[in-house]
């Protein structure tokens, strides 16, 4: 029984806790009709907007698991286009810089950032499960260095290897 109290319970990565929402929902634009719009439609038609909090779950997600847009669960998150579009806004809106900025100021309170000395690293090199062995690429073929000469004939070459185009041929 002591054991279950100090195990936390495990969320997926992606999953937005309720005090990580909490910090975050300052910083999220309220979607609101404006006052002097008139609509065409009938009052209710069409779907209702998304959850602030499922669709930036769904954007936690695309970021923690480095998938497409379109690949996202449509059991969980519903329609990718309408999470991306609603993504968009908020970027223009400058929401993820005011999280970042305020995940920044609060790391500095926490731990102290070196703000004198900052150092960047990185690396490039072959993804880790890329196969070795998968042929050559297939916009090469058909190039004419790796052809084999036709049998019985002379291998492809210029007849002419340089001209000097001043002179006449």
């Amino acid at each position: 029984m002591a054991t279950e109290k100090l195990a936390k319970k495990r969320v997926a990565s992606w999953v937005v806790t309720d005090d990580f929402w909490a910090r975050v929902e300052p910083f999220v634009p309220v979607r609101e009709r404006p006052a002097g719009k008139g609509y065409t439609r009938k009052a209710g038609g069409g779907r209702k907007p998304k959850p602030a909090r499922l669709v930036f779950e769904a954007v936690v997600y695309v970021l923690r698991t480095g998938c497409q847009w379109k690949a996202l669960p449509k059991e969980r998150f519903g329609s990718a286009s309408a999470i991306h579009k609603r993504f968009l806004e908020w970027e223009r809106a400058g929401v993820f810089e005011a999280i970042w900025v305020a995940g920044l100021a609060e790391y500095d309170q926490m731990e102290g950032i070196a703000w004198r000395w900052q150092s960047i690293d990185g690396a490039i090199f072959k993804a880790p499960l890329a196969q070795e062995q998968v042929g050559p690429n297939p916009t090469d073929r058909g190039k004419k260095w790796e052809q084999a000469s036709p049998a019985g004939r002379r291998p492809w070459r210029p007849l002419v290897v340089h001209r000097d185009r001043s002179e006449p041929a």
